[in-house]
């Protein structure tokens, strides 16, 4: 048979397996099954830890926020205890004020009705020469004008009324409270000099209210300031502020008067009514601002005013039909 005459003797034997290797194999296919389980634990078990950590984290999550939420709602309560017992405080400050201004003021009309009632018995028995007529005439008119002030003055210290805001020039209203106090000076033999800065915004404020109050200041250091002396209105702009300073030259201010001076019916004035610098402070306040008084170098006094300045409103174009 011609097939079978091409096949080739002996045919080739198929490859040897010994005894070693028909035992290796069953371990090598348990080692890689093994590994795989491995790897899979390993796996299921780092899900597992990523899930566990991430809802403890979720978990202190909602904890941290109940207890911010707690905190904002005691802070909240707190808050308005604070504030209902400022508002008391305020009251209660308001009342004790009211009750010295009373007392001081009861005080302080005292002795001009005493006054007024000695002339006025002088006057009714009849016996007085026309010199000592003429003299309680005098002190009639300048005790009932005193008091007239006195009573003026605490009321503007009591029920002061609120600024009527609007925009003013510095320069402007320092100019007209000298131009007023300008007849005083001449006549106390004090010179005015007005200083101000190269550029000074515009300011809001009364401009009637500061006035009032720098006329006060600027009578009070007129004044001070003892023969041929000179007082001076200085403006200019300090950590954002207007400050407008008023310099006397006379005797200076202890500290103790000092530390008073802004305290109603506090004065060192025979004929002083001690409330013109505490009217002067309330101004101040109203406007934002603050009042204060340091020792002039060499000697007198500063009182310096503080006024914040805000920006000024942009004017708008003239329309031109």
């Amino acid at each position: 048979m011609p097939a079978v005459s091409q096949l080739r003797w002996p045919m080739p034997s198929p490859p040897a397996w010994d005894n070693d290797t028909m035992v290796q194999l069953p371990s090598a296919l348990r080692s890689s099954q093994a590994k795989a389980v491995l790897v899979g634990t390993l796996v299921v078990l780092l899900f597992g830890a990523a899930g566990i950590i991430a809802g403890l984290l979720a978990d202190r999550e909602r904890t941290q926020r109940r207890r911010v939420e707690t905190t904002k709602r005691e802070l909240e309560h707190v808050y308005t205890e604070l504030r209902q017992n400022i508002d008391q405080l305020r009251k209660s400050e308001r009342l004790s004020a009211a009750g010295q201004l009373s007392a001081s003021l009861a005080h302080e009309i005292r002795n001009p009705l005493a006054s007024i009632s000695g002339a006025a018995g002088i006057l009714a028995r009849g016996q007085a020469s026309a010199e000592a007529r003429a003299e309680c005439l005098e002190i009639l008119t300048k005790e009932s004008q005193r008091l007239n002030k006195l009573l003026t003055n605490f009321l503007d210290f009591a029920r002061p009324r609120l600024p009527r805001m609007q925009w003013m020039e510095p320069a402007e209203m320092v100019s007209s409270v000298a131009a007023l106090a300008q007849h005083a000076a001449s006549r106390q033999n004090v010179t005015l000099e007005v200083l101000h800065d190269s550029v000074l915004s515009p300011v809001e404020c009364d401009p009637e209210q500061i006035k009032q109050l720098l006329l006060n200041l600027v009578l009070n250091a007129i004044q001070a300031t003892e023969g041929e002396g000179a007082v001076t209105l200085s403006s200019f702009v300090h950590g954002g502020n207007l400050c407008i300073e008023v310099r006397d030259h006379g005797k200076g201010i202890s500290p103790e008067v000092r530390a008073r001076i802004f305290e109603p019916f506090f004065t060192t004035r025979e004929n002083g009514t001690g409330l013109g610098l505490a009217i002067a402070a309330n101004i101040a306040g109203q406007h934002g601002g603050t009042l204060t008084c340091v020792p002039n170098i060499g000697h007198g006094a500063i009182f310096r005013v503080e006024l914040p300045i805000a920006s000024a409103p942009l004017k708008r174009p003239v329309e031109v039909a």
